[in-house]
C-alpha cells in the first residue's frame, strides 16, 4: 500500500511539478524540526518548484547559446584594459541597451578582452531572462550558405532569428564574395529592430567596405547595424600573451 508521501509525489508528477516532489521528503523532515504552518510549507513548495525551473530555464538557455566558454564579467580583470572604466562595465551589465535595441561593436587586436565581454554580457543577458547566441563569423557564413541544404543549420539560424542578443565573433576576419555578403545582410535585415547585436572585430566599420566587396551592401548592413550602435575600442597588448605559460620554469 502506498503511502501518503508516495500519493503527493505522485500527484506532483501529475502536475508536471517534477522538482517538488524530488524535495517533498526534505521538506516535510523541514516542517516537522521547524514546526512550519501549512502556508509557510505550501509556500516553500512552490518557491522550491519556482526557482528549480528558473535555474533549469537558465541551464538549457546557456546549453543553446553555445558560447566557447562560460566566462563571466565578474572574471575580467578591468584592470588590464584601460580603454573601458568600471563604471562603463557596469552600465553594459545593466543591459538596458538591449531594450533599447542598441548594438555593441568591440574593435581591437586579438588578446584584448573583446570575446570575453561578448560571452560575459551573453551570460548576463540569459540569467536576466532573454535569449542569447554566439557564434563565430566564418560559422555563421556556413549557416547561411548551407541553410537550404542543411537542417541543423537552418535550425540554428531559426534559434539567432528569435534571440534577444547575438554576438558575432571575428566579424571581418576574412573577405566576403558578393553572395555572402548579400547573404549576411539578408539576416541583419531580419533583426534589425527586434534583435540587438554584439559584434567583435579587429576592423571598425569604415574599412568593413573592403572586405565586403559591395558598397551598396556595406552601406545598407551599416545603416542598420550603426544606426543604434555604441563603438567600444580596446587597446593594450594582448592578455593571452602577458599571461602565457610555458613549459620552462622561471630562470
Amino acid at each position: 500500500m502506498k503511502s501518503t508521501t508516495d500519493n503527493i509525489k505522485e500527484m506532483l508528477n501529475s502536475l508536471n511539478m517534477k522538482y517538488s516532489a524530488e524535495y517533498v521528503d526534505e521538506l516535510l523532515e523541514i516542517s516537522i524540526n521547524e514546526s512550519l504552518s501549512y502556508e509557510n510549507l505550501l509556500e516553500k513548495l512552490l518557491k522550491w518548484e519556482i526557482d528549480a525551473r528558473e535555474r533549469k530555464r537558465i541551464e538549457n538557455r546557456l546549453k543553446l547559446a553555445e558560447f566557447p566558454e562560460y566566462k563571466t564579467l565578474d572574471e575580467f580583470n578591468i584592470q588590464e584594459q584601460q580603454s573601458l572604466s568600471q563604471k562603463q562595465l557596469n552600465q553594459l551589465k545593466e543591459l538596458t541597451w538591449i531594450e533599447q535595441g542598441y548594438n555593441l561593436i568591440l574593435l581591437g587586436p586579438s588578446g584584448v578582452g573583446k570575446t570575453h565581454i561578448g560571452v560575459g554580457l551573453g551570460i548576463q543577458a540569459i540569467t536576466k531572462g532573454y535569449k542569447a547566441m554566439f557564434v563565430q563569423m566564418d560559422e555563421l557564413m556556413h549557416m547561411l550558405k548551407t541553410q537550404e541544404i542543411l537542417r541543423a543549420s537552418r535550425a540554428r539560424l531559426k534559434r539567432i532569428v528569435d534571440s534577444d542578443l547575438l554576438i558575432i565573433d571575428d566579424l571581418m576576419f576574412m573577405a566576403m564574395e558578393k553572395h555572402e555578403a548579400n547573404l549576411f545582410f539578408q539576416l541583419i535585415n531580419k533583426l534589425y529592430g527586434q534583435t540587438s547585436l554584439i559584434i567583435t572585430s579587429n576592423k571598425g566599420p569604415e574599412d568593413w567596405g573592403e572586405l565586403l566587396g559591395d558598397p551598396a551592401i556595406t552601406i545598407a548592413i551599416l545603416d542598420r547595424i550603426v544606426h543604434k550602435c555604441e563603438i567600444i575600442n580596446l587597446d593594450g597588448d594582448s592578455y593571452r600573451m602577458r599571461h602565457r605559460k610555458t613549459i620552462f620554469g622561471k630562470s
